[in-house]
């Protein structure tokens, strides 16, 4: 597929696909595959290995999912648009919101899409996009506009927006990483052992987590972060009881 790359006609749009859903990914790449001017270039299931991908084949539109196996996507829109300003990133998302769509936009991301929007819907976005334009909502602006709307986000926003500096979420990568432990139902003294930290880092972590989050405790914090989609839950299938067949009769 990456050949392609080298053979497209110079008026086609390149693509990256990065979701790790293969039904989903296959359901893009189909999608694209009948639009003239539209070519995938690659479609990749880990945010990093896309990362390395992106900076070697330098595309014009990658479209990422929020929700990755390693980093999340807007984790990989943020380092991607730092190794690749010209490449517009299209967010394909389940989890929307008007926090994370500043969240995303902040990111660098040109576009951010709730998954159900229609394969026509989506062609046209990625189209503007390549031509440099940004999409929320109904809206198509120019980088002033965007600008902007993203000052007036931040200022609704300020109790939860606490750093402008932040791109991608309210969250440094290692708090993301304690966030991930917490939420799958680690201690402090797990992670810390995990992490090989200090049990009182963690702790320092965790109380910078729940200020940056608005949140009382770590519960809120687990839910605020899978309403989001910057987590996932991790379940190990030894851990589920289930009831017997004969149970149910």
């Amino acid at each position: 597929m990456d050949n392609n790359f080298l053979t497209r006609r110079y008026d086609q749009i390149s693509i990256m696909i990065v979701e790790d859903h293969p039904l989903f990914r296959d359901g893009l790449n189909a999608a694209m595959s009948l639009e003239d001017d539209l070519v995938v270039i690659g479609a990749y299931a880990d945010g990093e290995i896309a990362l390395n991908m992106a900076q070697q084949f330098r595309p014009d539109v990658v479209l990422v999912d929020v929700n990755l196996p390693s980093m999340n996507g807007l984790q990989v829109t943020r380092l991607l648009k730092a190794q690749s300003p010209e490449t517009a990133v299209v967010v394909l998302t389940a989890y929307h919101d008007s926090e994370q769509v500043l969240h995303a936009m902040r990111a660098g991301a040109s576009a951010y899409c709730p998954k159900d929007i229609t394969p026509t819907d989506l062609m046209e976005i990625i189209r503007a996009a390549a031509a440099g334009y940004y999409i929320v909502g109904t809206q198509k602006l120019d980088g002033e506009a965007l600008q902007k709307w993203i000052n007036r986000g931040v200022e609704a926003l300020s109790p939860y927006v606490l750093d402008p500096n932040e791109h991608y979420s309210p969250l440094s990568p290692r708090e993301m990483e304690i966030l991930q432990f917490v939420t799958n139902g680690m201690s402090n003294k797990e992670i810390a052992i995990q992490l090989r930290i200090s049990q009182q880092t963690v702790k320092n972590h965790m109380t910078s987590i729940l200020k940056k989050l608005n949140v009382q405790d770590r519960t809120q914090a687990a839910v605020a972060s899978l309403r989001h989609g910057w987590v996932r839950l991790q379940i190990d299938p030894s851990e589920l009881h289930l009831p017997d067949i004969e149970d149910d009769e």
